[in-house]
């Protein structure tokens, strides 16, 4: 039922995130469903148009608005201006604090826009699937050509220097072992950055000061199951962080202030994936590493590099814990220093120059 009080408001949009729920998707997910549909009703809110009365040239509009519009403030003024219940103001509100953290300076990239076209595409699917009026039919989306770039990673001596970086700039003794704990266990088992934040501690077997299995089993990304493995090095740091932990907090990782005092919920209190990305770039910033380098290059070096030692694409497809060795080649390729020697070992004319007679 439409609302009339909020003619830009998505009908039956709590049924079909209920809908997605029941179909196992992961909450992350429909967090970031919720989240980018609360942008496109802030868009309808924005060029007055509502729901029921969008068009092709509606969608066409609502591009050129992620890509060039910063929607923050619009995001406010609709809330603010709309009649919702309290319970919608506080979903609001919490879709609001999720963009203030996703937003980057400038324009969203194009796979940003596909990804809230792909939200839109899909509530419009649920609309038509379950008989529900849908002003324009879910094929009328039509993702923008994205620009293909192929992923670089930075030196293998610079992700080192970056793992290592926590042991030489940070003071607090619990946050310099913290995340040098962090960073060795990415690299050491490709885990997905999520996968790191939502580690608990008993998935580690931790006896007697040493961690006594190289392995940690996780369900990850689609509730796919796998186990990745850890270096000696990760193992040693992460019993250098669990011998010093005095808490009872069932997560991996946690905050040393902050969230500890905000809920009485110990299963809340674990760090964020906006802390790590952060702390990262920050680290990145001090050595001067040149190639952008977040979390998921990390992941990005720890599958380029053991190709490069000789690992399979299946066995690097299994350790991350991708579903399709197609999704595999995108972060597996030859490196930029293989491509150098080849340029150096075959090019007719690279040969060291004769002197002339």
């Amino acid at each position: 039922m439409t609302d009339i009080s909020n003619p830009y408001k998505l009908d039956f949009l709590r049924e079909y995130l209920l809908n997605l729920k029941n179909n196992n998707y992961s909450k992350e997910t429909l967090d970031n469903y919720g989240r980018d549909l609360e942008i496109f009703s802030a868009f309808l809110y924005y060029i007055e148009t509502p729901f029921s009365k969008i068009d092709k040239l509606t969608i066409s509009e609502y591009k050129g608005f992620l890509r060039e519009q910063n929607y923050i403030p619009i995001l406010h003024k609709y809330k603010e201006n709309m009649e919702l219940t309290q319970a919608d103001i506080e979903e609001s509100q919490n879709n609001i604090s999720e963009v203030k953290k996703a937003m980057y300076k400038g324009q969203l990239s194009d796979n940003s826009v596909n990804r809230m076209l792909s939200a839109l595409r899909s509530y419009l699917t649920f609309l038509v699937d379950f008989d529900k009026p849908s002003p324009i039919a879910p094929s009328a989306i039509k993702l923008i050509k994205a620009e293909k770039k192929e992923k670089q990673v930075a030196e293998f001596n610079e992700l080192v220097d970056l793992i290592e970086c926590p042991t030489h700039f940070e003071e607090d003794p619990i946050v310099k072992i913290r995340n040098r704990a962090i960073l060795e266990l990415i690299f050491s088992t490709g885990m997905r950055i999520s996968e790191v934040v939502n580690l608990n501690r008993e998935q580690i077997k931790f006896q007697d000061g040493r961690v006594v299995d190289d392995r940690i089993y996780i369900l990850g990304k689609g509730k796919k199951q796998r186990f990745v493995y850890l270096t000696h090095r990760a193992k040693e740091f992460l019993e250098e962080y669990l011998k010093d932990r005095t808490d009872e907090f069932p997560a991996m990782f946690v905050p040393t202030k902050g969230t500890r005092k905000a809920t009485n919920n110990p299963y809340l209190i674990r760090l964020s994936q906006n802390y790590i990305q952060m702390k990262i770039k920050e680290y990145r910033t001090r050595l001067g590493i040149i190639v952008p380098t977040s979390a998921h290059s990390l992941r990005h070096g720890f599958a380029t590099y053991i190709a490069e030692e000789g690992a399979s694409p299946v066995a690097i497809q299994r350790l991350l814990g991708h579903s399709s060795l197609q999704t595999t080649s995108r972060y597996v390729h030859a490196s930029d220093k293989f491509a150098e020697k080849s340029h150096h070992d075959f090019h007719p004319l690279q040969e060291d120059e004769k002197p002339t007679k």
